[in-house]
């Protein structure tokens, strides 16, 4: 008779002869690994936290201590960011955390943003001491947030759920309760219409499992989750999106060169066991990677699928996206994506993002995307273009507003760093980043080494948070407009690049003056504000892609910046500034008032206004006279401020 403790030892010994090798063909490991115990922290120094502006993009970091300051000698990675889609300001990421680089020992991390990424706080992880890892964050339509976290010792997975915008987290199912395995990933159905509204799917590396099986469901909320069962081709490394009208999509590969789109037609029905009615194969141009230059004991990225839900034309639409190897080359990954209009019958031949020159030498790794509600693709991802040494990296992006036919230029949108750096334990700095859009950008969390730790002589990993978007749509033109009596009106042009347009009329009683802005098709305009300079804007209307803001108090001698406040043309929306010069008198606009501008309005005098003498006509009454040449004579030796 065997013991029960002897039974106990030899399941254990047979599950660690499982876990060492995967089937004939795939990766033959779990990514993830139970490799150190806890380790005692013994000092805790602090450094500002960084904050790193690259242009107009500014990154934050995000795993800070209480005092909004960087933990020296910790490590974060592997970042799962989600967005409250009823507050924007509501923004929580969990990630991987590592209390010190000299242990590869990790938790579950989490922070919480209320003003929309710039400000930070990490109250600490979901359980002290608990190895855990493969954070994935996603949210529901409500603002409530899910946490998912694999227990590494056991390769099973639990819920947490937060109800404030990430500020604390309960466990939704017990520990190890949502089954789950290596590289698991999940998500919410959002859609109202759906039969399964609000249930979890979630799936993982079968090989690598809790239990049994690579998928499991929860029809209330993540606290008790089905027995697991197999999905076709046992696809790993992947993730899942459910579409419009409840179906399921999961896209997922086998570790090398293939990749599938899997569908679920059932799944959302609660009283039936979910099957899989289509498996469709994805051709993405080459193979995942494990163990690239760039992250050597880590993936070049996962398989990222997302369904567009817009209600719009490219409604229901499905993406893929991957970072994978160029088949029949060693060296160099890309950004690849793959979209299908059909429910996923078909895909489109691969198509490569990054719109650098091809070079094997160089590196797009961790590309993820997300879907905006109306439509719009985001992508990020990390990039060596820019590097020497083929390692260093920024955070790119590109946006796709025809259902991902066409893309934007690549924009580099942080600075530059080694992602060879700060490893805790573990040569590498993660296996993925994230991204959530809304209608005018994305909330993106990704790793990187800003911050430089003097005492290991190394830059070490932190977790950051940046928003992208798409830029302001561009003025096409923009003129100051005036009456000038019977004459008519008359309008002197602003120069939106190199130097500004002088302004030589006066403003009357008030000082009152008018911009006209105009782009190249219809726009929407939130407001218009005085950004620079004295003055302020009385009203502002907008009629299709023409804008006209009226201003009073305008102050002589000085250059005045009005912004026009997220103008929307329908594919993107920013801010729009448009700066004037005003300097009465100076009719020739050199930006200074001389005797050569009492000359040539003298020499106008009498003479009828028209588009060529109008600057002469000072006071804008419609006759240039001795008014006006008294005027500029009053304002002889003023100039712009250069």
């Amino acid at each position: 008779m065997v013991s029960r403790t002897s039974f106990s030892i030899c399941l254990l010994l047979l599950s660690g002869l499982a876990a060492a090798s995967g089937p004939k063909g795939r990766f033959p490991e779990p990514l993830e690994k139970y490799e150190m115990p806890p380790m005692y922290i013994y000092r805790l120094e602090s450094s500002p936290r960084m904050v790193s502006p690259y242009g107009p993009f500014v990154s934050y970091q995000v795993n800070v201590d209480a005092n909004g300051m960087n933990i020296v000698g910790d490590a974060a990675n592997e970042p799962s960011i989600s967005v409250d889609p009823t507050n924007g300001n509501k923004i929580a990421i969990g990630w991987r955390q590592f209390n010190t680089y000299t242990s590869n020992f990790r938790q579950a991390g989490y922070g919480y943003s209320t003003d929309a990424g710039i400000t930070w706080h990490f109250p600490g992880v979901l359980q002290n001491n608990v190895f855990r890892s493969d954070p994935v964050t996603n949210s529901d339509e409500t603002g409530n947030f899910f946490y998912l976290s694999l227990l590494v010792t056991t390769f099973c997975g639990d819920i947490w759920r937060s109800t404030n915008g990430g500020q604390s987290w309960t466990e939704r199912s017990p520990d190890g309760g949502a089954y789950s395995g290596d590289k698991e990933w999940f998500t919410v159905d959002r859609t109202p219409a759906s039969m399964g509204h609000g249930f979890q799917y979630q799936f993982w590396t079968e090989f690598y499992a809790c239990d049994f099986g690579g998928f499991s469901r929860s029809t209330d909320g993540g606290a008790t989750w089905q027995t697991p069962i197999s999905i076709p081709n046992s696809p790993q490394w992947g993730t899942l999106d459910v579409a419009s009208n409840g179906n399921l999509f999961i896209g997922g590969g086998d570790s090398g060169s293939s990749f599938w789109c899997i569908r679920s037609t059932n799944a959302q029905n609660p009283a039936v066991t979910p099957t899989f009615d289509q498996v469709t194969t994805v051709n993405m141009g080459g193979s995942l990677w494990y163990g690239p230059p760039v992250n050597p004991d880590g993936l070049a990225g996962q398989i990222f699928l997302v369904v567009d839900r817009s209600g719009g034309p490219t409604n229901n639409n499905i993406y893929m996206m991957a970072s994978v190897r160029p088949t029949g080359f060693s060296t160099g990954t890309d950004v690849m994506f793959a979209r299908s209009t059909n429910g996923g019958l078909s895909f489109s031949a691969p198509l490569r993002i990054n719109d650098d020159p091809i070079n094997h030498n160089k590196y797009h790794f961790f590309g993820t995307l997300a879907v905006a509600p109306n439509g719009r693709i985001d992508s990020v991802w990390m990039d060596t273009r820019n590097a020497a040494n083929n390692t260093d990296s920024q955070l790119f992006y590109a946006y796709s507003t025809d259902g991902g036919v066409s893309w934007a230029p690549n924009v580099a949108v942080s600075n530059s760093f080694t992602p060879l750096e700060g490893w805790p334990q573990q040569n590498k700095i993660g296996d993925y980043i994230t991204i959530v859009s809304d209608n005018t950008g994305g909330d993106v969390a990704y790793a990187a080494t800003y911050n430089f730790n003097p005492s290991r002589g190394q830059h070490e990993q932190d977790v950051y948070y940046v928003r992208v978007a798409p830029g302001a749509p561009v003025a096409q033109s923009a003129f100051s407009r005036k009456a000038h009596g019977g004459a008519g009106t008359f309008d002197v042009p602003l120069p939106l690049t190199g130097n500004v347009g002088v302004e030589c009329r006066s403003g009357g009683a008030t000082n009152d003056y008018q911009m006209i802005i105009n782009f190249a098709t219809s726009v929407t305009v939130e407001s218009a504000s005085v950004t620079s300079g004295t003055g302020s804007v009385s009203s502002f209307s907008v009629s299709g892609s023409q804008v006209t803001v009226n201003l009073t108090g305008v102050t002589n001698v000085q250059t005045i910046t009005v912004t026009l406040h997220n103008v929307n043309d329908g594919t993107s929306t920013g801010d729009v500034p448009v700066s004037m010069g005003v300097l009465v008198g100076d009719v020739n606009g050199n930006a200074a008032v001389n005797a050569s501008d009492v000359s040539l309005t003298k020499s106008q005098v009498g003479v009828a206004v028209s588009g060529s003498n109008f600057r002469e006509d000072v006071n804008a009454n419609g006759a240039i006279n001795s008014v006006d040449v008294a005027q500029v004579k009053a304002n002889v030796g003023t100039a712009l401020p250069p």
